[in-house]
């Protein structure tokens, strides 16, 4: 800006002298400022820019009362889930930090072991090894470490193949992780770790140490013991229903999270790795139970039997020397065997006994005083009832036998003879006497699985003369061999009813008895004279009468044999399969053991020609293990 004086003011560099004449000043208007403002607009422009930071006022102040909101509402949502988080659900959420800060586990703890009645081990925990390799962690060739492994391992093989081939063949399967061979006892073990040590194969080879249930005896004993799963629970046998006895109880450890997010202990209790030293007893004799089972075997094969059993049992205290099924399975091995050999069905099974309970109806009508040892009956050989044919299994041959005593009847195991003796008797009283055995209900023992007998309901037996007729030969009702068992085990104890049973209880290292498995009080079921008679009857039967095979030298044995038919799932009979059986009881002057032997389905033979032989078999075995001395005759 300049001074002039013609205006006595300051000249402003934005005005200039005009051109045009007659012009007062001689300078022109001002330019219009290019910078923003009112200079140069128009009212309603003026006007228009003057409303604008009203609106913008506004706009802020809604902006503020929104975040303002947002805020508070926040506020709000936070304060409600903190009151949700620490009071509402701390319980919960407590629960949870604990379960994942803390770990509640039972050291592992090795089953008790089992023995029989001589301390023999039937089945024990031990160490063994799974071997894994590693083919890419190996220091030399394939075919050299195949080479040095093969010796030492047991491998199945393929025809045509060596240990070594398929060592090799494994090692291709995979770079890391191949099974190579489980279940290694540690002896093996040890020669592996050694060779790994020696070659330098270290990281190659892999030894992964674990605990497995071990049977010694491998199927000797596999009917009563039954095997362990791999989730160490028993799935058969003692293994499954003495559970809770072979089980050792160990309190739990709790660990918890370090620092550092390892698992340590928060306390250990003194003493808590010691085990007791107690071991699970059995009452099998192992020495009989081998001689059982290769007699039963034996005759099964000559005979090519379905399936057979043996069972000694002692009538005194109801104590199995000796349970065998055949066919039998390797507990050891479990897992390469069909299921149905897992049962034991001297327990799981039942069968109509035939001719093996017309002892036990003979007891019945003697303790009844409806007969006597003497009382004559007429045999006809073949009757008639209710439209049914009744004969004995020698009619063919025979004929009828005439007037028979009752211990004639029983020698020659008379069906017809049988029903006139039942008969003699009220039906309700039989049915009664029945009951009063346990037909119906099982035989209590300690084997699991054990299925109830079965017998026709009151009103139909009592009813119906047909049932008390097949009922008397030992047909039309179902019983398993164990209680067949335990019916003639009456017979030689002076007529009580005993448990049959396999555990003795837990005993120490020092054969010392820590718990003993209770037994229920034995029940009378027939008078002491009863079965003395029907001892005596029965010794006939071996002597002279259809169970002349089971006749020992020196000794008094008293038996009955059985021939029965099969039902038909359909009702009926079969035409061809038969179950033969053989009850023996020895000595008869001083009654104690009883030994059956049941054979299903043999092609050929009878209860006499099959298992009269396998009842003599292992009667002589126990003569020599029980130094039984002979009869005084």
């Amino acid at each position: 800006m300049s001074y002039d004086p013609r205006f006595d003011r300051y000249r402003s560099p934005n005005f200039k002298r005009t051109k045009q004449e007659g012009d007062r000043t001689g300078w022109e208007k001002p330019a219009k400022p290019k910078s923003s403002g009112s200079f140069g607009r128009s009212p309603q422009q003026t006007a228009a820019s003057w409303g604008r930071p009203v609106e913008r006022l506004k706009r802020s102040k809604f902006r503020l009362w929104a975040v303002w909101a947002v805020l508070m509402l926040g506020g709000l949502g936070l304060a409600v889930n903190l009151f949700y988080l620490q009071v509402t659900r701390a319980p919960a959420l407590r629960k949870q930090a604990e379960q994942q800060q803390t770990l509640k586990t039972k050291p592992f703890v090795p089953r008790r072991p089992i023995i029989d009645r001589a301390g023999n081990v039937l089945a024990i925990d031990r160490q063994v090894y799974t071997l894994y390799a590693h083919p890419k962690l190996f220091n030399h060739s394939k075919a050299e470490i195949a080479a040095k492994l093969a010796p030492m391992l047991a491998i199945d093989l393929s025809p045509g193949t060596t240990s070594e081939t398929e060592l090799i063949r494994r090692f291709n399967l995979a770079e890391s992780g191949i099974t190579i061979a489980e279940s290694l006892p540690q002896e093996v073990a040890d020669r592996v770790s050694q060779m790994q040590i020696k070659e330098s194969l270290v990281d190659g080879l892999e030894l992964l140490r674990q605990q497995q249930r071990f049977y010694p005896q491998q199927e000797l004993v596999a009917d009563i013991l039954g095997y362990v799963d791999g989730e160490r629970k028993g799935q058969a046998g003692v293994e499954y229903s003495q559970q809770n006895l072979l089980e050792r109880s160990m309190p739990s450890i709790q660990f918890s999270r370090s620092s550092n997010g390892n698992w340590v202990p928060d306390r250990l209790t003194a003493g808590f790795v010691q085990l007791d030293d107690l071991k699970l007893q059995l009452t099998i004799d192992s020495r009989l139970q081998r001689a059982a089972r290769v007699a039963l075997k034996e005759k099964m094969k000559q005979h090519d039997a379905k399936r057979g059993t043996v069972i000694v049992m002692d009538a005194r205290n109801g104590e199995l020397l000796s349970v065998v099924a055949e066919p039998s399975y390797d507990p050891n091995q479990y897992f390469n065997f069909d299921l149905s050999r897992y049962k034991n069905w001297a327990v799981t099974d039942v069968y109509e006994p035939g001719s093996t309970f017309k002892a036990i109806n003979v007891a019945i009508a003697l303790e009844a005083g409806a007969v006597k040892p003497n009382t004559v009956f007429k045999d006809e050989g073949r009757i008639f009832m209710d439209g049914w044919t009744i004969q004995n299994s020698d009619y063919k041959f025979v004929g009828a036998r005439g007037p028979s005593t009752v211990t004639e009847i029983l020698k020659h195991s008379s069906n017809v003879g049988m029903v006139h003796v039942m008969r003699s008797m009220k039906a309700s009283l039989y049915y009664q006497a029945l009951e009063k055995l346990g037909l119906g209900q099982t035989a209590g023992t300690d084997l699991p699985f054990e299925v109830t007998s079965q017998l026709k309901n009151r009103e139909q037996f009592i009813n119906s003369p047909v049932e008390v007729a097949t009922t008397a030969f030992g047909q039309g009702f179902s019983i398993t061999p164990m209680q067949l068992v335990q019916l003639n085990g009456a017979l030689a104890n002076g007529g009580k009813l005993v448990t049959p049973h396999v555990v003795r209880g837990l005993f120490d290292r020092d054969g010392e008895a820590y718990w003993k498995l209770p037994r229920p009080v034995p029940k009378q079921v027939f008078s002491p004279e009863t079965t003395k008679q029907v001892l005596e009857m029965m010794e006939t039967v071996v002597d002279g009468g259809t169970g002349k095979a089971a006749q020992i030298p020196g000794y008094r044995i008293a038996g009955k044999t059985g021939t029965a038919q099969k039902a038909n799932a359909g009702g009926g009979y079969s035409d061809k399969a038969i179950i033969t059986s053989f009850v023996g009881i020895m000595p008869v002057e001083a009654p104690r053991y009883v030994v059956l032997a049941v054979i299903d389905e043999p092609k050929d033979g009878s209860g006499g020609t099959v298992a009269a032989p396998i009842v003599e078999s292992v009667m002589e075995a126990l003569i020599s293990i029980e130094k039984i001395a002979p009869s005084k005759k």
